[in-house]
């Protein structure tokens, strides 16, 4: 047995041959067929990922007093949300930086759900419980739902297919509950790779059996299983931050190239005026894309330069690009370098590497979240 934390599917992904890393205290698989392989599915076809490490953390209560209580922890607008929509959004510390990124799901006035990141749940969860109201209900739900994601041009007829029923309804960040196996899930339209696709919320037992099922069934649509390596080149590739690169406690939304979630509104957050002003003003540094103009596969903590050699920032990310077969990444630079096709140099291994800033979408047509 694993001396990590291991999802209901550790068994299957054994079976299925992956190849298994620690990831946020989690033993999860990181490949099965190969990362290109797995990138290439999703993005042609379908991908199917275990993502039962990320956390399920439910508010309830009154409407007006759960509704305040996120509004003063969080700094997108959370009274903007209708029943059945799912927004991006974060949870701000008292310095100004990041707790977590979320994506929160309102079910009615009275009921929220918050799916954080899986090595941020705990954190999340004890920073909440500081500031939640008494007369509020704030539950850590995360071992009793199992989660996964199906992603892909394909991920919507192969699960219409198997549910027996037009999902085509369900709206990008919108979410049903759908009676399954004797019990109501979640169908989400969300993801993290920039396609279309669902997260599918069930209790463990169910989850697992979708799982199989799934796989099963989408064989023949080319549907294969993707670990962490692809779920990461993916993301990289869709331009989403991930905690701990991109995004971290000290960093503000702003710099963290997540502003546009920051919302005026009169519920404030902890530092909420120096975050507005910032966002108004612009942040010194901030993170941006990057795309290599010659061979070289960038990593995090890497220098970025100018085209002179000086030092104005550093990668946060970076992989070979499996869609585009090149280089790519994401950095904090300075942000009045930031304009698209500026030269830089990413230094790889003390050899600058040409480079240009990238600020248009590196796959045509992806979904960006909302």
């Amino acid at each position: 047995m694993s001396q990590w934390k291991t999802t209901p599917l550790y068994e299957e992904h054994k079976l299925l041959g992956a190849k298994m890393i620690p990831f946020g205290g989690w033993d999860m698989p990181v490949q099965y067929s190969g990362i290109i392989a797995e990138h290439t599915a999703t993005r042609q076809a379908a991908g199917l990922f275990d993502v039962s490490h990320m956390g399920e953390i439910f508010v309830e209560g009154q409407a007006d007093i759960i509704l305040g209580f996120l509004e003063s922890v969080t700094c997108n607008s959370v009274s903007s949300l209708v029943n059945g929509q799912v927004q991006y959004n974060a949870i701000i510390n008292e310095n100004g930086g990041l707790v977590d990124d979320i994506t929160l799901y309102k079910f009615n006035d009275q009921k929220y759900m918050i799916c954080a990141n899986a090595s941020n749940v705990d954190s999340v969860y004890e920073y909440l419980k500081k500031y939640v109201p008494s007369s509020a209900k704030l539950e850590n739900q995360s071992a009793s739902w199992h989660q996964i994601a199906i992603q892909g041009p394909k991920a919507d007829s192969i699960l219409s297919s198997y549910f027996k029923s037009d999902l085509s309804h369900i709206g990008y960040y919108k979410f049903v509950l759908f009676p399954f196996a004797g019990e109501e899930i979640i169908l989400s339209r969300t993801g993290y790779t920039g396609e279309d696709g669902f997260e599918i919320y069930s209790s463990n037992p169910t989850g697992v059996k979708i799982w199989k099922e799934l796989l099963e069934s989408g064989k023949t649509e080319g549907l294969l299983p993707v670990g962490l390596g692809a779920r990461d080149t993916l993301r990289i590739e869709a331009k989403y931050p991930l905690y701990g690169h991109e995004l971290d406690e000290n960093r503000s939304p702003n710099q963290s190239g997540i502003g546009w979630i920051v919302k005026e509104k009169k519920t404030p957050y902890p530092k909420y005026e120096q975050i507005i002003s910032e966002k108004k003003e612009g942040p010194k540094r901030k993170i941006v894309a990057f795309e290599l103009q010659e061979a070289g596969v960038p990593r995090e903590n890497m220098p970025v330069l100018d085209s002179n050699g000086k030092n104005i920032g550093i990668t946060t990310s970076g992989t070979f690009s499996p869609s585009l077969k090149k280089g790519i990444g994401l950095a904090l630079v300075d942000s009045e370098k930031i304009q698209h096709g500026e030269s830089i140099q990413i230094e790889i291994r003390g050899q600058a590497k040409s480079a240009i800033i990238f600020t248009q979408s590196f796959i045509p047509g992806s979904i960006r979240k909302n």
